[in-house]
């Protein structure tokens, strides 16, 4: 692909994701906007994005725009709570008269109510059209990183995983319930595992630390790993000519079973195990495609480049069956059940004082923005973001809703103690609370920010888990 079509390809997948953003905030601000015309209250602006208009047209007395600063977006109701911190202050200048809290409810709550109506098409969208599984299924340990906590605590290859901390697993990635989820949203000192090992009549239960991956100060923590790896594919899906594996005649398709005797569960553990015994000759055992099982002599060879490169003996495995990436049909209200699922369970991480999550782990607008940009430079990546919009919707409906100024929730909560006292909340200091409150916001905002572009400079130290391939 020439630069000039790999450049053009960049700035459409980025005039994407920015569709796709404006989109989700244009739905959101509808709501108000709408609910706002059928209660009759004065609107001064419908923007997205905040801070100075950067393009600006009135339209029956409302003015719509674009911010400079991309992020969210707001309708200017000053009938509503004063949202001076982000909303610059009102275009009208003649007292309004009061609107009863009743309307002020209606108005906060159609926003929301928007989002997970969108969320709600798009979940009928991924019904119809189907989204990649992307699922890796496997339960049983194909390796386990020297020395890691893992390791230590007396789990063995070919174990099979039964629960954490409890908690049935489902496969090793993929869901809510995987191996990898369950690790890195453990919370405590210590993780509990039950397995299921080959010979043992009952479960065993066995206990680890974690480790985490050391970052810098200006990118996110490192998350929680114990130095295990699933099982996987042992088929050979390449040979290269003239290498170890060519000239002791091995073919695409043969199955490795074991390497000096020693069962093989996965290609990093293969891996690890020419590593550790450098570049002596190995026995390996091979199962062809009819089945006839032959033993070979390999010795690998060191690379001319770069240095000090690990053994190589020049074959590749087809690990294609190792992830389900087949197109599943979920029901609409089972994707919005995990959308709800995955933000409680990120959510009350966040909070938990012995969790590894924090709130740095949380991603702003250049996050999600690169999330997508990603998403959709994968095959069926169209199919990703629609599954992507149910989730990111329903958080934004769900996230809107708690009773926190300067969000509809907290337009909802001024609302009802108006009706209940039956007065509204002073100006002045509701002034000065929404303010702050818009300021932390603000703050947050920046904070996550600076991570999700901290994350993309620098190199980290490598994850345990890394493996080099033969």
């Amino acid at each position: 692909m020439s630069l000039l079509a790999t450049s053009l390809q960049v700035i459409l997948l980025i005039v994407i994701v920015l569709t796709i953003f404006n989109v989700i905030i244009f739905v959101h601000e509808l709501g108000h906007f709408l609910a706002a015309k059928w209660r009759g209250l004065k609107i001064d602006r419908f923007q997205i994005w905040f801070g100075t208009p950067i393009w600006k047209k009135e339209i029956n007395g409302v003015q719509f725009g674009l911010g400079w600063i991309p992020a969210g977006g707001f309708v200017a109701l000053p009938q509503m709570a004063p949202m001076e911190a982000l909303e610059g202050g009102t275009l009208d200048e003649k007292p309004l008269p009061p609107i009863s809290p009743l309307d002020k409810i209606i108005v906060a709550f159609a926003g929301p109510l928007f989002s997970m109506i969108l969320a709600l098409v798009a979940a009928f969208a991924v019904w119809g059209v189907g989204k990649p599984a992307d699922f890796r299924p496997s339960n049983q340990i194909g390796f386990l990183l020297p020395g890691s906590p893992a390791e230590k605590s007396g789990l063995q290859l070919g174990d099979k995983i039964l629960a954490i901390n409890g908690s049935p697993v489902n496969g090793f990635q993929g869901t809510l319930d995987s191996i990898s989820e369950r690790i890195v949203l453990s919370r405590g000192e210590q993780i509990t595992y039950t397995v299921e090992r080959l010979g043992v009549p009952e479960p065993l239960t066995l206990k680890s630390g974690f480790e985490k991956d050391k970052t810098a100060w200006y990118q996110r923590g490192g998350l929680r790993r114990v130095g295990i790896l699933p099982s996987g594919s042992m088929i050979v899906g390449a040979v290269n000519p003239k290498s170890p594996a060519d000239d002791v005649g091995m073919k695409v398709g043969d199955r490795l079973l074991s390497i000096d005797g020693v069962k093989l569960y996965s290609l990093p553990q293969f891996s690890q195990y020419l590593r550790d015994h450098d570049f002596r000759t190995v026995r390996v055992s091979i199962e062809s495609k009819d089945k006839t099982i032959r033993d070979v002599e390999l010795t690998p060879e060191r690379p001319l480049q770069p240095a000090n490169s690990d053994p190589k003996v020049g074959f590749a495995i087809d690990g294609s069956g190792d992830v389900d990436f087949k197109i599943v049909y979920p029901q609409p209200l089972d994707q919005v059940k995990d959308s709800l699922k995955s933000m409680w369970i990120t959510v009350s991480s966040v909070i938990a004082p012995d969790s590894s999550i924090g709130v740095s782990h949380l991603s702003g607008p250049v996050g999600i923005a690169k999330m997508q940009y990603q998403l959709l430079q994968t095959d069926n990546g169209w199919r990703r973001i629609l599954s992507f919009m149910v989730l990111f919707n329903v958080n934004l409906a769900v996230l809107n809703m708690m009773p926190f100024p300067v969000l509809d929730g907290g337009h909802i909560t001024l609302a009802i103690l108006e009706k209940i006292f039956r007065r509204p909340v002073k100006a002045k200091p509701l002034e000065i609370l929404q303010t702050a409150c818009a300021m932390a916001l603000i703050g947050l905002m920046l904070f996550v920010t600076s991570k999700d572009i901290g994350d993309s400079f620098g190199q980290s130290e490598p994850k345990s888990e890394e493996v080099i391939f033969p």
